[in-house]
């Protein structure tokens, strides 16, 4: 059995939804979904919550997770957040980058309308 299938399983057996679980381990519907179809996993702590809440050694619940899963998942959440970091930076750096040019477009309208006028003064 894989270690979504047990946790169907183990929730199935206390007659729980996904939410009320969800909710007795500090978690949303949508995560305990997304355990449950092997989409991603527990962190430890939610494992250790989940091994007290079911009675189970950490051991008892996660000796059939497949360990390379697992990894090839954490990488894959590791790039998403590095991509979403990296967007993070540009973006900032894009509104920096209008905000100077911006103040610099507002010298020169400065210096241009000051120039107009010395010279309508002036002559």
């Amino acid at each position: 059995m894989n270690f979504n299938e047990k946790l169907i399983e183990l929730r199935k057996s206390k007659h729980l939804s996904q939410e009320e679980l969800g909710h007795e381990i500090g978690v949303s519907r949508q995560t305990v979904s997304k355990w449950e179809s092997g989409q991603s996993y527990p962190d430890f702590q939610r494992l250790v919550l989940l091994s007290d809440y079911y009675g189970l050694t950490l051991h008892e619940l996660v000796h059939d997770l497949d360990v390379q899963d697992v990894r090839d998942k954490n990488l894959s959440a590791e790039r998403l957040n590095s991509i979403y970091n990296d967007v993070g930076f540009a973006k900032k750096c894009v509104k920096w980058w209008i905000i100077i040019v911006g103040i610099a477009v507002g010298i020169v309208l400065l210096l241009i309308l000051y120039f107009f006028v010395n010279v309508l003064f002036v002559w």
